[in-house]
């Protein structure tokens, strides 16, 4: 009797989804294959701690190959994704075609610029350690800069930082560099003041945090104020060159401007030729299916999953919930079974602004300050991959916690080389 080949699943993308997605295929009748741009998995809610000086880039990520290691039906490649042909079954990596049976998409999410993307280069997203690291790099230089300009006589303005976006990037990213400037290096440098840097954090809306509700936005708001951020509600960036961003007609002089407004999906979903919204990501059924293709699903931040008319917000707990929803659907499959539609369990949503400053929202469970905060803190260790990695970041945070001392904090590019 001749045995069936095995089917062969493609995962495009190593984050939180596809990795949930790989690890449940683990020991199952599937060929997988992985595909990632990168060699690693990445804790990215962290990422601003990396670009902040708090965490190293090793404390929030692992090799993929490392973490996947006793996966026997797995083969991992990295590359990028070019094109997908859904006729044929087949996308192109590095030049090369692979087949596949079924295909999911968990690829994430790039910077938006709302088309303004000659902005990125003058403004930075943060999607990558290759991003927390050049942000991480150009603030500390500033400050040096400062340093060394004052030292000699000349005539040196505050170092001044721009985020644009109040979503909690944005917040954590004003709130860390807030607490950076007044409490990390005011006793390291000798000629300038850093605690008279001036943090602006810069929202189109009336308020922060939009996905909460009241009164987490003004608490939140209240926080950062404390902090010394000057924020700008109701507020439309025009514009934004090599010195400085643009409102209208004023101008906020700075060559620090970090970029936290929007997001677009994957440019990989453009090769599907399936519906998408206007953020890029793909329409999918209530099996994270492609509504004319059974055998492409998309997960995660490259999906529009609507429930209860509103569509699921890109973070991570979505992500992984989708990845091991597939994988159920998937091995459910192999026996001829069929599995209800994707429902997601929330549990809540936070974002941290500062030491003991957080804010958590669960339904109608509304809570923050230091309680907020210690709950931030336990769920984002327990996520994390690896027992390395978790205590390596909570040693991290209880040091920090008890003398504003991070010890990232390393300046590991050339400015000498090339001008920022």
């Amino acid at each position: 009797m001749k045995h069936k080949e095995k089917q062969t699943v493609v995962v495009v993308g190593a984050g939180f989804g596809g990795l949930q997605l790989v690890k449940h295929l683990n020991h199952t009748d599937y060929n997988i294959i992985l595909i990632d741009k990168t060699n690693h998995h990445l804790f990215q809610p962290l990422l601003y701690q990396v670009a902040m000086s708090a965490l190293s880039p090793a404390d929030i990520s692992a090799p993929i190959r490392t973490i996947l290691k006793n996966s026997k039906n797995l083969e991992v490649i990295m590359g990028e994704v070019q094109a997908i042909d859904r006729k044929t079954k087949s996308l192109y990596v590095n030049g090369a075609s692979i087949d596949y049976d079924t295909l999911v998409i968990a690829a994430g999410a790039k910077h938006a610029y709302f088309g303004h993307d000659e902005w990125e280069a003058h403004a930075p997203g943060l999607k990558t350690l290759a991003d927390a690291l050049a942000i991480r790099g150009k603030m500390l230089i500033s400050f040096e800069e400062a340093e060394s300009n004052a030292f000699t006589g000349s005539d040196t303005p505050p170092v001044r930082f721009v985020v644009v976006g109040g979503g909690p990037t944005g917040v954590e990213l004003a709130g860390a560099l807030a607490e950076i400037a007044r409490k990390t290096l005011r006793h390291d440098f000798k000629t300038i003041d850093t605690s008279k840097t001036e943090i602006i954090l810069i929202e189109g809306a009336d308020r922060l945090l939009t996905a909460y509700d009241e009164p987490l936005n003004q608490k939140a708001l209240k926080d950062l104020t404390a902090l010394g951020v000057k924020v700008r509600l109701n507020t439309i960036v025009t514009n934004i060159d090599e010195t400085g961003v643009y409102i209208g007609d004023e101008k906020i002089e700075t060559r620090n401007v970090i970029w936290a407004a929007g997001n677009t999906a994957s440019p990989v979903i453009a090769s599907l030729e399936t519906e998408t919204d206007r953020a890029g990501r793909a329409v999918v059924n209530p099996d994270c299916t492609l509504p004319d293709d059974p055998e492409v699903f998309v997960i995660g931040d490259a999906a529009l999953f609507t429930e209860k008319g509103k569509p699921l917000p890109g973070i991570a707990p979505v992500a992984m919930q989708q990845g091991r929803y597939v994988a159920k659907l998937l091995k459910r499959r192999l026996k001829g079974k069929n599995t209800p539609p994707f429902k997601y369990f929330n549990r809540g949503s936070m974002a941290t602004i500062g030491r003991a400053r957080a804010v958590f929202q669960a339904g109608n469970i509304k809570i923050s300050g230091f309680f907020a905060w210690f709950l931030w803190v336990f769920i984002h260790i327990m996520y994390l991959i690896g027992f390395r990695n978790r205590y390596r970041v909570m040693a991290e945070w209880m040091w920090y916690y008890l003398s504003y001392k991070p010890g990232a904090r390393l300046i590991t590019t050339d400015p000498y080389r090339k001008p920022f």
